[in-house]
């Protein structure tokens, strides 16, 4: 099964991964609507998963080992400036540590996680 996700992939996963970034890119700036959730602390799970995400996917993407801690790098520096952004570019969006620390946290989450599927065989 896994011989046939790779096939399937192999050759998309650079722009998979530049997909995903314009994306949270696009979602971290834009004008979001005001929702009356309760669940305690959901937009910094929300960053979290989403920067899980962006690291997995320029992970697989360039598939070098030793390359990880650059792109953990530069996804950790993608995040701060994100927030940066947020602060300078928009008058509806607020640029925050903590979201920083989430973004951070789901950038390691990803290295986490790529590196058991590598310490597995299961890509290589």
């Amino acid at each position: 099964m896994l011989k046939h996700i790779k096939t399937l992939f192999k050759g998309k996963l650079l722009i998979i991964a530049i997909v995903i970034t314009i994306s949270i890119l696009y979602l971290s700036l834009m004008r979001v609507p005001k929702y009356d959730i309760s669940i305690s602390h959901l937009d910094k799970w929300q960053h979290c998963l989403a920067y899980f995400t962006l690291s997995l996917s320029w992970l697989f993407a360039v598939y070098k080992e030793n390359k990880k801690y650059l792109i953990v790098f530069a996804c950790v520096v993608f995040g701060i400036i994100i927030e940066i952004l947020q602060h300078t570019l928009t008058n509806y969006r607020t640029g925050d540590y903590f979201d920083v620390i989430a973004n951070s946290l789901g950038v390691l989450i990803g290295l986490l996680v790529y590196n058991q599927v590598f310490k597995k065989n299961l890509l290589k």
